[in-house]
């Protein structure tokens, strides 16, 4: 199991500074001396609802097409579970798409005396 992880979510807008407060609450800082830390831009996603879902957005058997915010950060192992289900308690969706990424850590690479 990797010591770091990058977790990406896409959320509607008008969602995501309550994801970025969530996760932060539940969540230990990363880097030393700074919290909240996130990256996130506009993107468009798009879905087809199937037959027995509850879609949040769009009409069930039609393609949707939404404009969504693309929030990623960093995350310490030990805090991955309470990140996840700080995302889940926010997101509309039915089904959100959250990707969990392995990632090393660059002071694993360059030591912390390497500048």
């Amino acid at each position: 199991m990797s010591e770091f992880y990058k977790i990406a979510v896409n959320i509607p807008p008008e969602y995501a500074e309550d994801l970025m407060d969530s996760v932060t609450e539940a969540i230990k800082p990363m880097y030393p001396g700074y919290d909240r830390c996130f990256s996130y831009w506009m993107v468009k996603g798009t879905w087809r609802s199937l037959e027995g879902s509850h879609p949040y957005d769009g009409t069930v058997g039609e393609i949707t097409t939404a404009d969504e915010m693309r929030v990623e950060f960093a995350v310490n192992a030990c805090d991955l579970e309470k990140a996840i289900r700080s995302i889940l308690s926010i997101h509309p969706y039915e089904e959100p798409a959250i990707d969990v990424i392995p990632m090393t850590g660059w002071k694993n690479i360059i030591p912390s005396d390497g500048r």
